[in-house]
């Protein structure tokens, strides 16, 4: 059980609380141009690109997914087409939830104000947090930072918005790389990770560890 009442809950939407598309919809987008059996590293490939687009000059999210498509393709020497980034980028704001989501966050809802911190563009993420079904204190995005996730001007931003300190919150993420390791650079003490597969599990950056977010809610002894 975590023994501290966080000011806020701050999330990563992404992955955490919604179900990342990203990876089905590129797999299928480019299966005319990539082999079956090298399709995970090509994916690999556009990750690591769009985790260096962020940490450049800032650019709208959209933009990021394009470059970093682009380069993924200009690597693999594969056609890239307008209408691939531009297909990802449409079917952002139509993610839903992770199952686990909704319900956690109405139960923590009743308790705490929670926070939205993510690596999008404001007229993105609407879609996304309005099927989470749950109410937000405040949503912030990488647009209003100018800065994205793992730069720690997103959370510095983010903290100067709610006029609380880094021992002041609760930070729940999916992504050690993108949230919790930034999280602990800038000495946030309290940190969850929502271990969905995606990253494996580095227990030096102290966190509390649950393999879905409906176990949050009893961690915090609710």
């Amino acid at each position: 059980m975590i023994d501290f009442r966080p000011k806020y809950i701050t999330f990563d939407c992404y992955g955490t609380l919604t179900a990342f598309g990203m990876s089905a919809l590129t797999r299928e987008l480019f299966a005319d141009r990539v082999a079956a059996d090298r399709m995970e590293d090509f994916l690999d490939d556009f990750e690591a690109y769009r985790i260096d687009e962020v940490l450049g000059a800032y650019q709208l999210y959209p933009d990021v997914i394009k470059n970093a498509l682009k380069r993924a393709c200009n690597l693999w020497n594969a056609e890239y087409r307008d209408t691939d980034g531009e297909a990802i980028v449409a079917a952002v704001p139509s993610w839903g939830p992770h199952p686990d989501v909704p319900d956690a966050l109405r139960t923590l809802a009743e308790s705490y104000p929670l926070v939205i911190l993510s690596n999008a563009a404001n007229d993105q993420i609407g879609g996304n947090v309005e099927k989470l079904g749950a109410p937000f204190h405040a949503v912030y995005t990488a647009e209003h930072a100018r800065a994205y996730k793992p730069r720690l001007q997103a959370f510095e931003y983010m903290l100067d918005q709610l006029e609380c300190g880094p021992g002041e919150i609760l930070h729940v993420s999916s992504s050690l790389r993108y949230d919790l390791i930034p999280a602990h650079d800038l000495r946030i003490p309290n940190k969850v990770y929502v271990n969905r597969g995606y990253e494996p599990s580095v227990p030096y950056y102290s966190y509390h560890e649950v393999s879905a977010l409906s176990e949050l809610p009893a961690l915090l002894g609710l």
